[in-house]
């Protein structure tokens, strides 16, 4: 199939690299495409042993003959961008800079951007939102409010001098009058992101023209997500979620491509539940449990360094994300990581006052206040690392598959029993 969407079905980190480097290396995969965020977000990905993270490039960026393109939906942060590539290329990554490619038309980060978001969020005090810190959400906010600047403004000093000086205007304002903070400068801004064309210059592409003409073709292109559904700026659990339109639908937008291109949207989810940042989670555990899914999850954020709060595996939140996108399957992760407990909780459905629930509440008052309603499963207690076929995993592994994708509403084609790139099994 020409056209595969790989997204988070949660709130983020549930394992999508690894989801799309198993696709990258079963599919011959031609191009590898991120359509949303900024380098907030974070992919692992394990080869050979040694672990990679990914932020702003797309996770097929280690994939030789794959092409990774950086759509038109992404905000690029210049010194972010090079900053990884140079790190994958000490690392002895060959042809990074060869096989990707850049939207003109995506929107660039400056270090303003990066300045207003954490000045903005210390002021929000006990009502902060929980973001990176690295200017994401500000970016789009220009992007929205028509001042934004975008690579191919790069190319013409002219008209970057006069977009950093509408969109500046109103930032210093803010920035002088209500965080007491200095004015920026528009000339160090200029000069600050001019030191970048040269380098940029070859990479960047018409990309919805390209990625339209690579699919007319019968090519393979798989779109990447970022974040999750429950992030999403209009679906997710607003107002604690990101910038843009991490579902299947933002896909589209973000590319540049229709909607009756896409063949297949796999959903990736963890077999429990994580939540970086702040905002309702209905599974949290606050237990010992709790903190040893942390502990042997490794639950740290890729982007970030911050703790990821942990609950488990929640039902309601996996159909609400197989309706939304309209998903074809699943790819479950971290299976491999509740071989500690001899019983394994699963929420399927809430209670708010009183009421069972069975579907995600519509007011934000009524996630808050959910419950959850437990179904417990046996546990494995065993390493199931070295399965690699559904037959080889124990009987009660077997089951707790079977009975999440019974409730979750869409296949599960794919269980991570580890890290590891060779550490999966394909459902048939």
């Amino acid at each position: 199939m020409p056209a595969i969407v790989v997204l988070g079905a949660q709130w983020g980190d549930e394992g999508k690299g690894k989801a799309t480097d198993q696709l990258a290396t079963t599919d011959t995969i031609d191009y590898v495409v991120r359509t949303s965020g900024g380098h907030n977000a974070g992919h692992t990905i394990v080869i050979n042993g040694e672990k990679f993270a990914t932020h702003l490039l797309p996770s097929g960026i280690l994939t030789p003959g794959a092409t990774s393109v950086i759509a038109s939906g992404v905000v690029v942060s210049p010194e972010a961008l090079f900053r990884e590539l140079d790190g994958l290329i000490e690392r002895g990554v060959e042809g990074v800079e060869d096989r990707l490619l850049i939207a003109a038309n995506a929107h660039v980060i400056a270090s303003y951007h990066a300045t207003i978001d954490k000045v903005s969020e210390r002021f929000l005090g006990k009502n902060q939102i929980g973001t990176t810190g690295r200017g994401i959400g500000p970016a789009y906010a220009d992007k929205v409010n028509r001042v934004g600047v975008r690579i191919a403004d790069l190319f013409d000093e002219s008209i970057l001098r006069q977009k950093i000086e509408a969109a500046l205007d109103v930032r210093n304002h803010l920035l002088t009058k209500v965080y007491n903070r200095r004015a920026i400068e528009v000339e160090a801004v200029v000069e600050e992101l001019l030191q970048y064309t040269d380098r940029l210059r070859p990479l960047v592409r018409d990309t919805s023209l390209l990625l339209n003409q690579a699919l007319d073709q019968g090519q393979t292109v798989l779109f990447e997500g970022a974040q999750a559904t429950m992030l999403d700026v209009d679906h997710g659990t607003y107002p604690f979620v990101t910038s843009s339109s991490p579902i299947a639908g933002g896909v589209c937008i973000g590319a540049g491509v229709g909607p009756t291109r896409i063949d297949r949207v796999i959903g990736v989810i963890k077999a429990y539940t994580t939540r970086v940042g702040s905002g309702p989670f209905p599974t949290e555990l606050f237990d010992d449990d709790g903190a040893r899914l942390q502990q042997l999850g490794g639950e740290i954020g890729v982007s970030t360094g911050r703790t990821r709060r942990c609950g488990w595996y929640d039902a309601v939140v996996a159909r609400y994300a197989a309706r939304i996108n309209g998903l074809t399957e699943f790819f479950l992760t971290k299976l491999d990581i509740l071989g500690a407990w001899d019983e394994i909780p699963v929420c399927v459905a809430y209670e708010i006052d009183g009421q069972r629930v069975d579907e995600m509440p519509m007011t934000q008052t009524d996630f808050h206040h959910a419950k959850p309603i437990y179904e417990v499963f046996e546990g494995w207690k065993s390493d199931i690392s070295g399965c690699r076929t559904f037959d080889d995993l124990p009987r009660q592994a077997q089951a707790y598959v079977r009975a999440l994708e019974e409730m979750s509403g869409a296949k599960i084609w794919g269980v991570g029993v580890g890290p590891g790139r060779e550490e999966t099994v394909v459902l048939s």
